[in-house]
């Protein structure tokens, strides 16, 4: 239950509560299900207060320090956490629907299947963080700090991750329908099995990234870096990939109909098994690459650099192969 006198103490306000926390530092605060609605507690000192299930609906958090705080199952819709310390809090279950977050530091906080849709999280730490099966739906993570965090399940879509910062992140399974994410660093990041059908990534970093069985459908990954990246049996349907640089990926059995792929780089890539039926690959650069079984019916392959490439068993049916270029090698391949 809630301490009556400290939740008295605490609708005081900031400066009343912070002077009796510095006289009482070892005593922590039990405000377990406390209403705290439209509570103006900008800077409020609440480290390691006990806040379960606590009703801080449209509350002034400003800079307020909740470090190591419990958190879990409180309702805090359209709060103000502007630069809050949430560092390494307990925010399971909680509701932040619409809430500002910007510039607050959540490090190795648990925000795992917490309710942020809607928030604004932008310049905010995260990394490290547990958002695991989180609803970011419409959320603004723009330059948000995500490396290394924990994103599995989590609902992203509509989100906006302009220069967010995805580091080693952990993406498997999460849905980022229709978001954007230009300029954003995805080194490394995991998206096995993620929704990012119609998603915006021109010019991403996605070096080494994976996207094994990812749906890409519809998406516009223009001018990207997927150098290395895993794509092995993602889904990339009518995909804008022009201008990319995907040498040395793997794409194994990746669908790729439909897709733009004209002046993108494949070179040394793995397209054995490829659909590539009626993709635009016009001056694509496919040197050395792998295409042991590839469809490339009714391909625009006009200009195309196919240099030492590997063809055999690849289907050129209907293919506008002019001025494409073809060394013995592969030539022979083609014939064989």
């Amino acid at each position: 239950m809630t301490d009556r006198h400290q939740l008295k103490l605490l609708k005081k306000g900031s400066r009343a509560w912070n002077t009796w926390r510095a006289k009482y530092l070892e005593k922590r605060p039990n405000l377990n299900g406390a209403i705290l609605r439209d509570a103006d507690l900008d800077g409020a000192d609440l480290s390691e207060a006990n806040l379960f299930q606590a009703n801080l609906i449209r509350a002034s958090l400003s800079r307020a320090i909740l470090s190591d705080a419990n958190l879990r199952g409180a309702d805090l819709s359209e709060a103000n956490l502007f630069q809050a310390n949430l560092i390494r809090a307990s925010l399971n279950g909680a509701i932040l629907r619409d809430a500002n977050l910007r510039g607050a530091d959540c490090y190795g906080a648990d925000l795992s299947w917490t309710n942020l849709s809607g928030a604004t999280l932008s310049e905010a730490t995260l990394r490290g963080t547990d958002l695991s099966g989180a609803n970011l739906s419409r959320a603004n993570l723009s330059r948000a700090d995500l490396v290394g965090s924990n994103l599995r399940g989590a609902d992203l879509s509509g989100a906006d991750l302009n220069r967010a910062d995805l580091r080693e992140a952990d993406l498997y399974s999460a849905t980022l329908n229709r978001a954007t994410l230009l300029g954003a660093v995805l080194r490394g990041v995991n998206f096995n099995r993620a929704d990012l059908s119609e998603v915006t990534l021109r010019g991403a970093d996605l070096r080494k990234a994976t996207l094994r069985g990812a749906k890409l459908n519809g998406s516009i990954l223009k001018e990207a870096n997927l150098s290395g990246a895993d794509l092995r049996w993602a889904q990339c349907i009518k995909t804008a990939l022009s201008d990319s640089d995907l040498s040395w990926a793997d794409l194994k059995g990746a669908t790729l109909s439909g897709a733009d792929l004209s002046g993108a780089n494949l070179s040394r890539a793995d397209l054995s098994i490829v659909c590539l039926r009626e993709a635009d690959l016009y001056f694509t650069q496919l040197s050395e690459a792998i295409l042991v079984g590839t469809d490339l019916s009714g391909a625009d392959l006009r200009g195309a650099n196919f240099t030492r490439a590997t063809l055999s068993g690849a289907d050129f049916r209907g293919a506008n192969l002019n001025g494409t270029l073809l060394d013995k090698k592969a030539l022979n391949d083609l014939q064989g």
